[in-house]
């Protein structure tokens, strides 16, 4: 917090010059309101749970001379209703994964909070866009993750420069990340295991959650576009614990009657420890200095009229685990699933299927279907949640509304099956397989 108050007190002057000078000053209020319900049902003995929750965020965007700009808004939780989420599994002893992510991990129970999400300066001209303080990002490793009532946000700078309409090269430094299913700005090394840390390379339960030392995260990011092509290559650096390369590269190809469109798209990537891993001692360290891993995804499809099919495939190795904490996004690779990710592992195989369908303007129908092979659950080195290979199915519709287009609705239905189940203790099986889990999200936006 005093880090983006510090930095915007010092900019202010520049504002109120700019105020005077142009004489121009352009309030907007700023809306966000989502109502979340979320339900995780088992066949078997486990407990079922559901929780109904909401959130509201209000603020204002302020325009000083066309290039300066601020914005701030803050956000309230609520747990309308909900089962005893917080309460472990009686048979398995471990706690609910999904509806609790919808509420605040750092003070489990709590049925009303809120947080001052946004605070931040940018300043922007025909080629360069400077920003400082609380805002968003949307990188290939760090990003939203926006599945639950808000999304993981940071605070520190962010900088682009536009050279011409092919070229782009970005930068971010952040020195805290308000991670969704939290209520407060937390130290780079403070937000990672929020979520959960597996286990350690020996078997037993990860250390790692307080101890892990980290100053910063910084991405850097070079976009070049063409008609067709899309190339992107970025750095995540983690301070003290790791370094992440990652190459894109996207192509689509419309015929002359502009009804097919062909989508094919490559991925590369390289990750490997630095540093201390977080931590010199390695009972207590998330990343292994030593490691270095490696990840290949690929997508091929087309959309043709109201269709679009696509086809994915992943394969990663290497030496160690591939690491990204679950508090700072979602996976960057194609195969990615809503509801599971796929870091934490020495190996995978995946391959997924895409089929989305538009009736109209305002409504999508979509179906997901992947398969992922993991490492043995045994093997804690290797599978660091002892995730079992599995089979996930998601079954989506979207609707906006045409009287209301500030509105729009969202169900979504996943099923994930273990591909074999045999020898599965209650620990590997609950919050992972054998789950039918149900969304319904409802969002309004003023902005």
């Amino acid at each position: 917090m005093r880090f983006s108050a510090y930095l915007i007190l010092f900019f202010l002057p520049f504002l109120s010059h700019s105020q005077v000078k142009e004489n121009k000053l352009d309030i907007q209020p700023t809306v966000h309101w989502r109502t979340f319900w979320m339900s995780t049902s088992y066949s078997s003995e486990f407990k079922d749970d559901y929780a109904l929750g909401s959130s509201l965020s209000l603020g204002v965007k302020g325009t000083f001379s066309d290039r300066w700009k601020i914005q701030a808004a803050y956000r309230g939780f609520a747990n309308i209703w909900s089962s005893d989420i917080w309460e472990v599994d009686p048979i398995s002893g471990q706690s609910n994964r999904y509806e609790t992510g919808l509420f605040n991990y750092l003070e489990p129970g709590q049925d009303l909070f809120g947080t001052l999400e946004l605070l931040n300066v940018s300043y922007q001209t025909e080629k360069w866009h400077l920003a400082i303080g609380r805002m968003g990002i949307n990188t290939s490793w760090v990003n939203p993750a926006d599945g639950r009532l808000a999304p993981t946000l940071m605070e520190g700078a962010s900088a682009s420069f536009t050279p011409n309409s092919k070229w782009k090269f970005s930068g971010w430094y952040i020195n805290r990340f308000l991670v969704r299913g939290t209520n407060r700005y937390l130290p780079i090394g403070e937000s990672i295991g929020i979520y959960g840390s597996g286990r350690g390379l020996n078997g037993s339960p990860s250390q790692y959650v307080g101890n892990t030392q980290s100053d910063f995260v910084s991405v850097l990011q070079v976009d070049f576009h063409t008609k067709d092509h899309k190339f992107s290559l970025s750095q995540t650096l983690a301070q003290n614990i790791s370094s992440t390369f990652w190459a894109e590269w996207n192509y689509n190809l419309t015929n002359s009657s502009k009804e097919l469109n062909w989508i094919l798209g490559a991925q590369a990537g390289f990750q490997h420890g630095i540093g201390e891993g977080g931590n010199p001692d390695p009972i207590l360290r998330y990343k292994d200095p030593m490691d270095q891993n490696w990840a290949f995804s690929a997508q091929g499809g087309l959309q043709i009229k109201k269709w679009k099919l696509i086809s994915a495939f992943t394969k990663t190795g290497g030496n160690g685990r591939w690491l990204s904490p679950r508090e700072w996004g979602k996976d960057a690779w194609f195969t990615f699933i809503p509801r599971e990710r796929n870091e934490g592992f020495e190996s995978l195989t995946a391959t997924t299927f895409l089929a989305e369908f538009y009736p109209s303007a305002n409504w999508t129908v979509y179906g997901h279907l992947g398969f992922h092979w993991l490492p043995e659950v045994q093997n804690a080195a290797a599978n660091k949640y002892a995730l079992p290979s599995y089979r996930q199915i998601n079954l989506g519709v979207k609707y906006r509304p045409s009287s209301t287009p500030k509105m729009d609705f969202h169900l979504l239905m996943m099923n994930k099956e273990a591909l074999n189940a045999d020898g599965l203790t209650a620990g590997q099986r609950y919050n992972k397989v054998g789950l039918l889990h149900v969304n319904l999200i409802a969002n309004f936006r003023i902005q």
